[in-house]
């Protein structure tokens, strides 16, 4: 190429460079202008399904909210998506790619304990106990950025170089026992389908991230988790005479300290993070009578499959080993619940100016993995996906005073759900301006 050819070439593309610029910052000041528009009814969504929260798979009056939102936008509707799921389809005024936009709808079994005006009062029945029911993980908000990021993106469609699809997702924290859902379900029922979406984003609020923050990680940001159960059988005896039996109690608690040492002492942490906790312990009915067995259940998160397989071995010889030398039996099932959530690096790399420019560059910080899991896994299996992080810490507090997510007293500062639909809104739209 001679150097005038080169010379032309490059004058074009500096001249053009500024012309990118300033139509990126008048896109996002018509997405920050609509979305600071919608802001209270943000709120208003949000505070109703918080003091009406529903489990997963039985989110019947949050779906039917949901749903009539969607219609009087005049989207595509489909309900009933992997029992009680609801997917929106907005085709945008240009031809185009389609991409998905992802809300999860489930509450906990917690029972709420801030005085908030809107708290919940529900409670139902969960394993046999009664409980409360809690949005103590933030997919009210979920819902409701959602929903959101709808509206705005509606009121753009003319200029809507493609198609959205916004899913609703029943089920994320798990379905009732037999039970299945999520987003494998919603996966396995064609959600990526009719339309075929070619990449999906999704945010989560954080209560201990300060408001106006998004906070991303390429590749492995969330672990894959694991659900085990341990069976150990041994023999009945009465209280008062433990030599009759082959005590399933002793033996259990042997094997959760056993179990400990597979992360302290058998896997290498600096290479490769890993947990491994009991979370349910269940035996006897009486406290002198010795029972015949004891069943312990608990979760494995890992980052990487190699140290899955081996930590899923070690909980087998663990278990079994140290219930044969009492005596007894250790029978160990364990069932991948979720995938490493895993964003795509290109994709992610693709979408960083965009981030920036819904919350400003300074607010938009690169995070460490973390040992939660999501569901939103099973889409990132299928297509390209990221999933982020919004702030919904007030502004000063510290992160170790404000309550975990899945606790009673789980808070979420309000102010931060805005940034939440720019950011939906702001991915939706800048991707389907990307080239393929």
């Amino acid at each position: 190429m001679k150097s005038a050819t080169k010379i032309f070439l490059l004058s074009l593309l500096l001249s053009s460079a500024p012309a990118a610029a300033q139509k990126a910052t008048a896109l996002q000041a018509r997405i920050t202008q609509l979305a600071d528009k919608e802001e209270a009814q943000v709120v208003a969504w949000r505070r109703d399904l918080h003091e009406h929260p529903e489990l997963g798979n039985q989110e019947t009056q949050t779906a039917a909210l949901i749903a009539a939102e969607l219609r009087r936008l005049g989207l595509e509707v489909q309900t009933g998506v992997a029992r009680t799921g609801v997917v929106g389809v907005l085709r945008g005024g240009k031809p185009g790619r389609v991409v998905a936009l992802r809300a999860d709808m489930d509450a906990l079994p917690v029972t709420e304990s801030t005085n908030l005006p809107f708290a919940s009062k529900a409670t139902t029945t969960y394993n046999g106990q009664t409980v409360g029911v809690m949005h103590a993980c933030g997919h009210d908000t979920h819902v409701a950025m959602l929903l959101g990021a709808a509206r705005v993106l509606t009121a753009m469609r003319k200029d809507l170089p493609g198609t959205v699809k916004f899913i609703f997702q029943p089920a994320e924290e798990g379905s009732l026992p037999g039970q299945e859902g999520g987003a494998r379900l919603m996966v396995k029922e064609g959600v990526l389908d009719n339309p075929k979406v070619d990449a999906i984003f999704g945010v989560h609020i954080n209560a201990q991230t300060e408001v106006g923050t998004i906070k991303y990680r390429p590749e492995g940001e969330m672990a894959a988790s694991d659900v085990f159960k341990i069976v150990v059988k041994g023999k009945s005896a009465h209280g008062a005479y433990p030599w009759l039996s082959v005590d399933p109690v002793v033996t259990a608690a042997q094997i959760v300290t056993g179990l400990q040492t597979i992360i302290s002492r058998q896997t290498q942490l600096t290479e490769d993070a890993a947990v491994l906790t009991v979370g349910m312990i269940h035996g006897g009915v009486r406290n002198n009578i010795i029972p015949e067995q004891v069943e312990l259940t608990g979760t494995i998160r890992t980052f990487s499959k190699e140290t899955q397989s081996k930590i899923w071995e070690a909980v087998r010889r663990t278990a079994t080993n140290i219930a044969e030398s009492a005596g007894a039996t250790a029978e160990v099932s364990i069932e991948n619940y979720t995938p490493v959530t895993y964003n795509n690096p290109r994709l992610t790399e693709q979408m960083l100016p965009s981030l920036r420019r819904a919350a400003g560059p300074e607010h938009v910080q690169l995070q460490k993995a973390v040992t939660g899991a999501e569901d939103f896994a099973y889409y990132q299996e299928k297509i390209p996906g990221l999933f982020v992080f919004v702030g919904g810490m007030p502004k000063g507090k510290n992160p170790a005073d404000t309550a975990p997510h899945h606790t009673a007293g789980f808070f979420i500062d309000e102010s931060g759900l805005g940034l939440g639909v720019k950011a939906l809104t702001t991915l939706a739209f800048d991707y389907l301006l990307l080239k393929p």
